[in-house]
């Protein structure tokens, strides 16, 4: 009996330590999982947390900047979030892209109200600039004395730089040029062009080409010239010229602009290219300070009117070849020489020494000796000098007004363009000039 309570005990006992045995081995392993839960849940926490301060740090600020700039790399997640953590993935990604549309929107909305306030801005100046180019033109006819009509003349000059600039910007901000020009010859649009620049005597015209550019395309090719001659004689030394040539081709017409000065690196290429393909819209924000926008409104006015613009090879000077491709489509015949400007002056041609001459296609006065030869002497005070050794004799009052007159007398018909008007002319709403 006692053996038989003995086994029975000895059973239950074993059977006793069987169980704890796999309790215990319940619990490790249930222990194990746990482990392995909460390293997982702590590895997918630190991960999490990682992801959200780069989101913070590095990728909404990069996107914030390729909004402006294309070229802007934008940094993707640290850890392949697709396999790791998808739904979590898929929600960053979710802010990335509102957060893009977002500042999208915002920019463009800030941009079309600099845009629009400029643009009205410009509108006022312009017709500032206007008023003053006929007050200076009405005062030149007035005047023939050679003081007043040298200031007026360098007046003037200053008035058709600002008159560019305000026009640019205009056109920059959405406007369109708004003025009304005649056929002109290509020649005629190259000096319309340098008359508006700071350096024009640098600017050194070859060649020419019996084509004109239609009326419709005269003032948008006039602004991008003069934008680019400005351009290339800003960044050259001013002892250096800047070389403007005619190439015909079996489509149109190409001018090109050498100019002497530094040339430009890979990255500023890609960004002119950028700017005068005119694909893209001009962010007026992030055209520097002060602001670049000589390549923009290139840009801008070949896409309306239908010409090209490129700055992709180098000067044989050492610096940027600019050629503007006129296509086949813009041009037109020479238009007829128009004839000499009659002088509205009151007074006799001989008191006024502004006396028509021979003139040129364009309407540009001739040079002549006529001035000299009437001297009381009937010599040349030049040649007299170079006899002598001495000084040249100052020049008559009659023969420096007859200068001066006859140069603002050409400079007012290639800036005017013949039947159109030119900066001093009446601005015309834009509304007529869309294409």
């Amino acid at each position: 009996m006692e053996q038989f309570l003995l086994a029975a005990a000895f059973v239950i006992v074993a059977g006793a330590g069987i169980a704890a045995a796999v309790l215990l081995v319940r619990q490790r392993q249930a222990a194990a999982e746990l482990r392995e839960q909460n390293s997982v849940l702590a590895r997918g926490l630190d991960l999490r947390e990682k992801e959200l301060r780069h989101l913070a740090d590095v990728r909404l600020p990069e996107l914030m900047e390729s909004l402006g700039n294309p070229g802007v790399h934008v940094a993707g997640p640290l850890h392949d979030l697709a396999r790791e953590a998808p739904a979590y993935g898929q929600s960053l990604q979710t802010v990335m892209d509102l957060f893009a549309g977002s500042a999208a929107r915002v920019r463009e909305r800030s941009d079309r109200s600099a845009k629009s306030t400029l643009r009205a801005m410009m509108r006022a100046v312009q017709s500032l600039a206007n008023e003053q180019q006929l007050a200076i033109s009405t005062m030149q006819e007035r005047h023939d004395d050679p003081d007043v009509l040298e200031g007026l003349l360098r007046i003037d000059h200053m008035n058709a730089q600002l008159g560019r600039r305000t026009q640019a910007t205009a056109v920059l901000c959405g406007s369109w040029p708004g003025q009304q020009r005649s056929a002109s010859s290509m020649s005629d649009v190259v000096r319309g062009a340098t008359s508006r620049i700071r350096d024009y005597l640098r600017v050194n015209l070859e060649g020419t080409v019996n084509s004109a550019v239609t009326s419709r395309a005269v003032e948008p090719v006039v602004l991008t010239l003069a934008e680019l001659l400005d351009n290339a004689a800003r960044h050259s030394r001013p002892d250096t010229s800047v070389e403007v040539n005619f190439r015909s081709t079996h489509n149109g017409v190409a001018i090109t602009i050498d100019d002497a000065g530094v040339a430009m690196d890979a990255d500023e290429l890609q960004r002119a290219s950028d700017l005068l393909s005119g694909e893209a819209s001009v962010d007026i924000h992030r055209l520097g300070d002060p602001p670049q926008v000589g390549f923009a409104v290139a840009g801008v006015l070949a896409a309306r009117y239908g010409f090209r613009v490129s700055v992709d090879s180098r000067s044989p000077y050492g610096g940027v070849r600019a050629v503007v491709f006129v296509p086949s489509t813009l041009l037109t015949t020479v238009p007829d020489a128009r004839p000499p400007e009659p002088v509205t002056s009151s007074r006799p041609a001989a008191d006024t020494g502004a006396e028509d001459g021979p003139s040129t296609a364009g309407g540009l006065p001739k040079r002549s000796r006529v001035a000299v030869a009437e001297r009381p002497d009937g010599t040349d005070g030049e040649q007299d000098a170079a006899e002598t050794g001495g000084p040249p004799p100052a020049r008559p009052a009659r023969e420096t007004a007859a200068g001066l007159g006859a140069w603002q007398r050409g400079t007012r018909s290639g800036r005017a363009g013949g039947e159109g008007t030119g900066i001093g002319g009446p601005a015309i709403e834009s509304k007529d000039l869309r294409p």
